[in-house]
């Protein structure tokens, strides 16, 4: 059986595959793959860039542990089976009038993967998802269930909120919820530069803000989405299918078809692609409005940095770009988020603005990497553990605070380095 990830980046031939749907199958699952001195990794629905899910040896899947197993309403908390998806979690915390505090801009991934690497959504006052989780239950590598919380080893829960699937298989985690809520979208292009200017007062004064940046253009597309309690005005269907499949889907695919064939079209059609990128208002639940399909496959390298390098750093992009006459079909997106605890998150410690570079699955993304990456780096940039990089553990290590902390959980819960794999030798060390 061949795993591929999503954007077809990652490949393997696991030796096994399991399903397990309670947590004593994932012990029994652990203690066979320990016992033989094999190895085991973790996946959830594949859409890490990284080779964060890709085995070595055995694969386990926890699509069968999928599921709300309760609500706290008072203290507005939500325990759900890690296998969940995000996009399943709205209509589960519906009935309790809950809602997830923020979200990335896709909801395929199961709330284990999100929560193990890194994902994040917008919004300097709304941390990444995995900073929500206040207790998690989780299958050691040496085959014990370990219950995490705030009583319940604490010490452990900055580790677990990014876990990268080494402490151990997730079980079941319990969100910190807020009250179902939706969001007021304003969609619109504005010059690039003007948008650079006020990029720090834009995210103070917006709850969640984003842009989408097409090279050798001086236009950003933005995103401001503003928290309100109603009442909704939400898109038509017709003008949803248009916003998310024909601008996005069916149109952008077909932009990137033409530029490959002509690359001397690509200024004219990133100018088009600005241009053509949903524009206007509307009024939706948050789930409706963080996400949107995403069926055009690319390839992305994500870095934070401190949020005020963001302006600076992709002038520099555009620049050496520029410089490198390489015009790309996909956008760079920029967005901020707040600091957090946990010991591998490119937010610890301080509130982070993220630059996303990205292209298209057929075509190389090497020379945007190369260009791109080393400028990143130079503004104290840390990199998304589920997107590509080319850093080794010695390099992160310097630019993770919390790395020695959290190989030290790691060496506590995982002795035996049974959730292994090349990718963790290569990114943490043996």
């Amino acid at each position: 059986m061949t795993w591929r990830n999503w954007a077809r980046s990652q490949s393997a031939e696991p030796r096994e595959v399991h399903a397990p749907v309670t947590a004593e199958d994932v012990q029994h699952v652990v203690e066979r793959v320990r016992a033989r001195g094999g190895t085991l990794r973790p996946v959830g629905s594949g859409h890490s860039f990284s080779g964060a899910a890709r085995p070595d040896d055995a694969q386990l899947s926890v699509d069968g542990l999928a599921g709300l197993l309760g609500v706290d309403p008072e203290r507005r908390r939500a325990t759900l089976l890690a296998g969940t998806k995000l996009r399943e979690v709205p209509a589960l915390l519906a009935p309790s009038g809950l809602a997830m505090d923020c979200l990335g801009d896709i909801d395929s991934q199961t709330i284990a993967g999100a929560i193990s690497t890194g994902t994040h959504g917008t919004g300097l006052r709304h941390p990444s998802i995995g900073a929500t989780v206040v207790a998690a239950t989780l299958v050691s590598g040496t085959g014990e269930i370990v219950r995490v919380s705030e009583t319940e080893r604490p010490e452990l829960l900055p580790a677990v909120r990014l876990g990268l699937g080494v402490l151990g298989v997730l079980v079941d985690v319990t969100l910190q919820c807020v009250p179902a809520f939706a969001l007021q979208a304003v969609e619109t292009t504005l010059g690039l530069d003007a948008v650079l200017d006020d990029w720090m007062g834009l995210n103070e004064r917006t709850d969640h803000f984003e842009l989408y940046w097409f090279a050798a253009t001086r236009l950003a597309a933005t995103k401001s989405n503003t928290r309100v309690e109603g009442p909704l005005r939400p898109r038509s269907t017709v003008g949803r299918f248009l916003d998310e499949r024909v601008l996005t889907d069916v149109g952008h695919r077909a932009l990137l078809g033409a530029a490959a064939l002509v690359p001397a079209l690509a200024p004219s059609v990133n100018t088009l692609a600005a241009r053509a990128m949903p524009r206007g208002s509307f009024t939706e639940p948050s789930h409706d409005v963080f996400t949107a399909p995403r069926a055009v496959r690319f390839r992305e390298l994500e870095y934070g940095l401190p949020i005020a390098a963001v302006p600076e750093a992709l002038r520099e992009i555009d620049r050496a770009l520029r410089r490198a006459d390489l015009v790309l079909t996909f956008p760079f997106e920029a967005r901020a988020s707040a600091g957090d605890d946990a010991h591998l998150s490119t937010a610890h410690g301080r509130d982070t603005g993220y630059i996303a570079a990205h292209r298209w699955w057929r075509e190389d993304p090497r020379p945007l990497f190369d260009i791109v990456e080393p400028i990143l780096l130079a503004h104290d940039g840390r990199p998304h553990w589920g997107k590509l990089h080319s850093l080794r553990a010695p390099e992160l290590a310097e630019r993770f605070p919390g790395f020695s902390d959290f190989l030290r959980a790691r060496d506590e819960l995982d002795p035996d380095r049974t959730f292994a794999s090349s990718w963790t030798r290569r990114v943490l060390g043996d």
